[in-house]
């Protein structure tokens, strides 16, 4: 099934909701074990997506925003394809600090991964992070009642 997503005509780029995917995600969850139990297990498996799979699942989206690849609405507009302007000398470190948040990493992490660099390096990933701002970027999962692209009623879900 292709779905037409916005494009930002300033950007070129597709623009999406965090919380329209993510309610999309949720269900097809919720649908999942529901078929494995045999039966409807209904707002116990959203929380449950949120809490297991909302952190993994908001980073990914957030780093794509700031590599320029997707636009997500409800993330700093400010922040979009930042790191495309990374000098093409530090793309390998850049890449090696992604890697690390993709996998889960937090500061602390990637701080003492640092240290198997050089002086220079870590001086440079410290950098980065500052610019990438970890800590800054942990949003709640927010379920309205209903998102504009459904007609099944959602739970109303705050957690996380």
């Amino acid at each position: 099934m292709v779905i037409d997503m916005p494009v930002d005509d300033t950007l070129n780029v597709p623009c999406r909701s965090l919380k329209e995917v993510a309610w999309r995600e949720a269900n097809d969850w919720r649908w999942i074990l529901s078929e494995q139990q045999k039966r409807d297990v209904g707002e116990s498996a959203i929380r449950m997506w949120v809490h297991q799979h909302w952190p993994g699942f908001l980073r990914a989206r957030w780093i794509d925003h700031m590599l320029g690849v997707e636009l997500w609405t409800e993330l700093d507009r400010n922040e979009f394809g930042i790191l495309r302007k990374t000098p093409p000398s530090l793309r390998p470190l850049l890449d090696e600090l992604i890697g690390q948040l993709i996998c889960g990493a937090e500061n602390l992490n990637i701080i003492c991964w640092s240290r198997r660099k050089s002086s220079s390096e870590q001086s440079t990933i410290r950098e980065l992070l500052h610019l990438i701002n970890v800590n800054g970027h942990r949003l709640r999962c927010h379920f309205a009642d209903e998102p504009p692209c459904f007609t099944a009623k959602a739970p109303a879900v705050l957690l996380v």
